[in-house]
């Protein structure tokens, strides 16, 4: 059930962020640049072949590989069911969905659509960067409850483990 939650949501994100890169191809890809809050926020048409701002251009098929691997880890790490927090599954439908999107766009364009310039925050990114961004940060945190949130012998517990092992080598 909560896979299906999962995947039924990311698969929306996915489709908002296409969704939008169809009319930022169709509309703002012609004429490069709109001012929508003069000296704040543009859209700016950018054909990104690298990763986040740009980076490691021209390497689109190891970024798919990537993402697919992320993805996959994500729901192991879901299905595990070793974290179940709302905040966790919060992040890993963001992460998911936007990894679709951007992962769409790498297969069928070559490349990613990135169009939201903000005037303090350099690089153009798009919907699904910004899913990507929001679902890591909220992961982390996720994660830091929930070590937070362990009764203290449940982590005396999880170290007498580690150390167990450590004496077995």
């Amino acid at each position: 059930m909560l896979l299906t939650l999962v995947l039924a949501f990311s698969v929306l994100i996915a489709g908002i962020d296409q969704a939008i890169k169809y009319f930022v191809v169709q509309d703002l890809a012609p004429v490069k640049k709109t001012e929508v809050i003069d000296g704040l926020f543009s859209l700016v048409y950018v054909e990104n072949k690298g990763v986040a701002f740009g980076m490691m251009q021209d390497h689109i098929w190891l970024f798919a590989v990537i993402t697919v691997i992320l993805i996959a880890v994500l729901l192991i790490l879901l299905l595990s069911k070793k974290l179940t927090g709302k905040l966790f599954v919060t992040s890993v439908i963001l992460l998911i969905g936007g990894g679709i999107g951007n992962f769409i766009d790498r297969i069928t364009r070559g490349y990613v659509v990135d169009y939201l310039s903000v005037s303090f925050f350099p690089p153009v990114c798009n919907f699904a960067d910004y899913c990507i961004t929001v679902g890591a940060v909220l992961l982390i945190i996720s994660m830091i409850v929930a070590d937070v949130s362990k009764k203290p012998s449940d982590k005396l517990k999880e170290k007498a483990a580690v150390n167990e092992d450590k004496d077995k080598d």
